[in-house]
């Protein structure tokens, strides 16, 4: 036995947020969504469902928590480069001053440009 309810979805044009759903309705795929009614209650269940997901997550609940995430692991790559590079350059100055047959590593300066060019790029 179907149970139908009928109701009504009044839109206020001259809102920015009605007239653009009124858009989506009037210009959605009819071989996807047969009727207003089918649209609407897959974006209804779409939106309720991805915010019943949201607020059980504890992870990454929110897009903020998501970039303070990054910006910590993108804080932690950037403190051990600068440790790694001021490590390099005292062991390659340390190395310059004491006499040897050997000659430096061909490319540090190179590679050091490499490593602010990363770090600039990251905003660091």
């Amino acid at each position: 036995m179907r149970k139908i309810i009928n109701t009504n979805i009044r839109l206020d044009l001259s809102r920015e947020d009605d007239q653009k759903a009124y858009e989506y309705l009037l210009h959605m795929d009819r071989k996807e969504y047969k009727s207003y009614t089918r649209a609407v209650v897959a974006a209804v269940n779409d939106f309720f469902s991805r915010r019943e997901k949201q607020e059980n997550d504890p992870f990454l609940e929110s897009r903020e928590k998501e970039d303070r995430f990054l910006r910590q692991v993108l804080d932690t790559i950037s403190e051990s480069i600068h440790q790694a590079m001021s490590r390099f350059a005292f062991t390659a100055s340390a190395a310059q001053s004491v006499p040897s047959e050997s000659k430096p590593q061909e490319g540090l300066d190179e590679n050091f440009a490499i490593a602010e060019d990363f770090l600039k790029e990251m905003g660091m």
